[in-house]
């Protein structure tokens, strides 16, 4: 063996004194020296973006409304009577069934609707029939705590209903989010409807992100729909402001603040500004959380007031009232209904200590 094959560290030489390597560049060697300004200026900008901006996660994008739609009355308010009979059957995984009804509806017919819920630290799983037969039905399946995959699919009882499937991706990292979503993907001729969202932070209290929207022609010689809305969030500790721009000039901002525990307000404006509509609706909503019940109120500018009271009167008993009125139409709604909740489970199974015998 030659010197020069002796390690110059066993030969006592300083290893800033040694002199290059002889050996001739690797195809991989030549490559890392390339890449090596690339991936130290990104290293360098990661390191910069952790830590002296702070950022966090915007949130999900489906949530970027989540706190307006919970004080507003859009999700809430109901007419006739209804009833939703709830029963636990396991705790851990958690699996429970419901029977619903709902009863002499100005807007919708009477139907009866059974559901099942199943979730785990990774799984859940929803499934409704109604009366009619019609079936919808929720998987999400979470490979990691930021990475979740999502599928709902609705099948129609008669062919002029309309079935549907949705099958979708989402992500949220330490700073941003994104979301890739198909609803009736065909795998012959690739159409159907495909939706792309990212929500970035650009600081602390703001958030910036576009959802891009294309459906494939369903039939030869149509037009494809080809659409991209901006996003807009801002976090503040007591209040979030969002706005969406959508194209053909729909504009639509929200803002909620929590003036207190027990009290939060909600506003929201939606704009329409095209050649052949022009159009805008404002609501503003509040919800108080009293100690055993929950009121939501509602005012729009089309002269709806909506109000909706929900009281638990037991810790399985609740009872709903809701009425709105709309002065512009002179017509009213009126909606009661109670939410029955019980388990068939031991004490022990739901971890509550079981009752003294004497």
């Amino acid at each position: 063996m030659s010197s020069l094959s002796i390690p110059y560290e066993k030969a006592g030489v300083p290893l800033h004194d040694q002199p290059p390597s002889v050996d001739a560049p690797t195809s991989s060697s030549r490559l890392w020296t390339w890449a090596s300004p690339i991936t130290f200026r990104y290293s360098r900008f990661m390191s910069w973006r952790k830590n002296t901006l702070g950022l966090t996660n915007p949130g999900k994008i489906e949530d970027l409304q989540k706190e307006v739609k919970s004080t507003h009355l859009t999700n809430f308010i109901f007419d006739g009577a209804r009833a939703d009979l709830t029963k636990g059957l396991s705790m851990n995984p958690a699996f429970q069934v419901t029977h619903s009804f709902s009863l002499a509806s100005q807007t919708n017919p009477s139907q009866y609707n059974f559901g099942a819920i199943f979730a785990s630290n990774k799984v859940f799983m929803q499934g409704n029939v109604d009366h009619e037969g019609n079936i919808s039905s929720r998987f999400n399946y979470g490979w990691t705590p930021s990475s979740v995959t999502k599928m709902q699919a609705q099948i129609a009882s008669s062919p002029v209903g309309h079935s549907m499937l949705q099958v979708e991706q989402d992500h949220q990292g330490s700073d941003y989010s994104w979301n890739l979503k198909t609803v009736n993907p065909s795998p012959t001729d690739l159409s159907g409807l495909y939706v792309g969202s990212y929500l970035q932070s650009v600081t602390k209290n703001l958030a910036l992100g576009c959802e891009t929207l294309y459906h494939s022609a369903l039939l030869p010689g149509q037009p494809s729909d080809f659409s991209t809305s901006f996003l807009a969030k801002y976090a503040a500790k007591e209040w979030i402001a969002t706005a969406q721009l959508q194209p053909a000039g729909i504009l639509q901002a929200t803002y909620w603040h929590k003036l207190g525990e027990k009290l939060e307000v909600a506003a929201d404006l939606q704009v329409i500004v095209s050649p052949f509509r022009r159009d805008a609706v404002a609501t503003v909503g509040a919800r108080y959380n009293l100690r055993t019940a929950t009121f939501r109120a509602q005012l729009d500018s089309s002269g709806k007031v909506s109000a909706l009271l929900e009281q638990q009167l037991a810790p399985t008993f609740a009872f709903l009232v809701a009425g709105e009125i709309d002065h512009v139409k002179t017509t009213s709604k009126v909606g009661v209904g109670i939410m029955i909740e019980s388990n068939s489970l031991q004490a022990e199974e739901t971890g509550l200590p079981s009752p003294s015998p004497y």
